[in-house]
């Protein structure tokens, strides 16, 4: 089992009028992608800022790579990367000059300097465009330029707070797709927060649901369905009669019934049994070909999570 890089017990911020992180214990696993979901004000960012030793934590424990958050938050720094709210990059440089002016503030050496900031621009498809002022660019090509700065000094992690916020889906899909292949080939661990649920999805190993400054749910992206909401089953057959609809809608653990071309889509309560369900159609004369349960996705578990959470 792979080394935590980070771990949180009980971590609580609080703030005048408000407790913006309430008692969250977690573990990330060196060199996987976790995310953290949660809408605006749930506590995202705050955690990344106690996580990175910007902020001290009025309660609780956080360490990152070993380090305590507390005592080491200047060496966390060193060895972590973070794109926060703001790119960092400066729009009258060019980006090559963007990244010398960062690799000197890390006191990288000249010749490890020119190496690695040619094969950062190489990997994210920026080289040719290198002498190119960075505020003629898009805002797509922008953040992939601020990823080539986050790494520029080989960190162990890198916290990323809503990278894709404002890019259109293309450029937002061409930016995961880059993300994906450099977190294998450096060897990242990432920190992510976003609002985008298919990104989630696509990119992590393991997300948290964060609400109101409390962890709602831990796990793998297909697992979080078994911990909250409703069980969705796809029953394929012939005659499904008026009298078998109405029937299974006054089920008590029936959510609701959705009639399709040859099909039922019974939407049930959690842990509901399926059994008697089945033979309620059979005996009311369905011809049943098949029965499945259907992959919840992440969206309808976050949902359901903000629900139970209220």
């Amino acid at each position: 089992m792979a080394d935590a890089a980070i771990r949180a017990l009980n971590l609580t911020r609080d703030f005048p009028s408000v407790r913006a992180l309430d008692n969250v214990t977690l573990e990330v696993k060196a060199g996987s992608v976790f995310g953290f979901l949660g809408p605006n004000g749930s506590g995202k960012t705050t955690t990344i800022r106690l996580l990175l030793g910007l902020l001290e934590p009025t309660a609780g424990h956080a360490a990152v790579l070993g380090l305590d958050t507390r005592a080491e938050a200047d060496e966390i720094r060193r060895q972590c990367g973070a794109l926060l709210e703001h790119s960092g990059l400066y729009e009258r440089l060019s980006a090559e000059d963007n990244l010398e002016f960062y690799a000197r503030v890390w006191r990288i050496p000249s010749a490890a300097r020119r190496a690695r900031i040619r094969e950062l621009l190489d990997r994210l498809g920026l080289w040719e465009r290198r002498k190119e002022s960075v505020g003629s660019w898009s805002r797509g090509m922008k953040q992939k330029l601020a990823i080539a700065r986050v790494l520029l000094h080989h960190p162990a992690l890198v916290f990323l707070d809503e990278p894709t916020a404002g890019l259109d889906p293309v450029a937002a899909a061409g930016f995961r797709e880059e993300l994906a292949t450099l977190v294998e080939q450096e060897g990242l661990t990432v920190f992510l927060t976003t609002h985008n649920l298919a990104e989630a999805e696509k990119l992590c190993h393991q997300v948290g649901v964060l609400r109101k400054g409390k962890l709602l749910a831990v796990g793998k992206p297909e697992s979080l369905h078994a911990q909250a909401g409703s069980l969705r089953v796809q029953v394929v057959g012939r005659m499904f009669s008026e009298e078998v609809v109405t029937s299974l809608r006054a089920r008590p653990e029936v959510v609701s019934v959705e009639a399709l071309n040859g099909k039922l889509v019974l939407t049930l309560e959690r842990g509901a049994d399926t059994a008697p369900l089945v033979g309620l159609m059979v005996h009311g004369g369905v011809e049943i070909e098949e029965v499945s349960r259907m992959r919840a996705s992440l969206e309808e578990a976050f949902l359901a999570l903000m629900e139970e959470g209220q």
